[in-house]
């Protein structure tokens, strides 16, 4: 699940998230995973422009302190960031971030990448937005050599560093999982040769049979071998009948409607649904989440 309140762009926040904040964000983290959801997930932002404040809102809490912050409070469930825009930062400062948290979690991070969307963003630090995906090809790969080795090796062009100790080290071995974000063909290509995973950015069940095709063509002609995580976004759910106007976007009704929709997700492959539960207010956020563990994931 993509948490509540920790980013309140207006494409999937509730109205009562505008004015929750930790109190509400802890009870959603605790519930899901005193519930068994894989994971927790955290979007990231540095900043807004104004031209784009309206719909995206200004609140972005940072991913590497908020999810170490929800670490301290939760036990099993994994911590993903969804995604941390990689260009936007050295990956040899991402790197010592994401792996003390790796190790604060006791080994519970997913550390997920993209390469961002936002132009003025990119300029205000420093970062040339037209060549953003190849920097993340770049991050990614300098990413997986300070996270796997204690003295790293990259030879760059943009991040060469060797001779340098990074620790504390991750607990997971060889390193977290990395999971690329993005529906564009390079950014699916990019997450099948660079990453054990890939996260869909709005495709529709329909676009997705296509998209995985692509993955394991690329995977299968680089000789890329191993599990490889296929995390897809449905249409948020609602358990029961809502008695309100929760849109066309929203999959509601019995159990077993919204068990038979998720499956037909597994049926093509996708090994992750990032849900969420539509609400009115924090209580009836929590009553969704734990209605979908209980009685529609069973099913599924």
């Amino acid at each position: 699940m993509q948490l509540p309140v920790q980013s309140l762009s207006t494409i999937y926040a509730e109205p009562w998230e505008a004015v929750a904040g930790p109190d509400e964000l802890a009870r959603a983290a605790r519930a899901a995973d005193r519930l068994g959801f894989d994971y927790i997930a955290c979007c990231d932002h540095v900043a807004i422009p104004e031209r784009l404040a309206e719909a995206m809102g200004t609140t972005w809490y940072d991913p590497v302190s908020t999810l170490a912050w929800l670490a301290a409070l939760t036990s099993r469930t994994r911590l993903l960031s969804h995604v941390a825009v990689g260009p936007l930062r050295h990956p040899l400062l991402s790197a010592k971030q994401y792996a003390t948290l790796d190790l604060l979690s006791g080994g519970r991070l997913l550390l997920g990448v993209g390469a961002g969307h936002v132009p003025e963003e990119f300029q205000a630090l420093g970062v040339d937005f037209h060549r953003r995906g190849e920097i993340l090809d770049e991050t990614v790969r300098a990413l997986s050599a300070a996270l796997t080795d204690e003295y790293p090796v990259h030879p760059g062009p943009r991040f060469a560093f060797s001779g340098l100790a990074i620790g504390p080290r991750p607990v997971q071995r060889p390193r977290p999982p990395i999971w690329v974000g993005g529906s564009s063909p390079r950014a699916v290509t990019r997450a099948a040769l660079l990453g054990e995973g890939w996260l869909s950015q709005g495709d529709t069940i329909g676009g997705l049979p296509e998209q995985l095709r692509l993955i394991a063509s690329v995977r299968e002609q680089a000789g890329c071998e191993g599990p490889f995580a296929v995390n897809a976004i449905p249409p948020a759910l609602y358990v029961g009948e809502p008695g309100w106007d929760v849109g066309r976007r929203t999959l509601s009704g019995k159990p077993e409607r919204l068990a038979e929709a998720l499956r037909g997700y597994t049926a093509i492959g996708v090994t992750h649904l990032q849900l969420r539960p539509r609400s009115r207010s924090a209580e009836e956020y929590l009553d969704q989440l734990e209605a979908v563990a209980t009685d529609v994931l069973p099913l599924v």
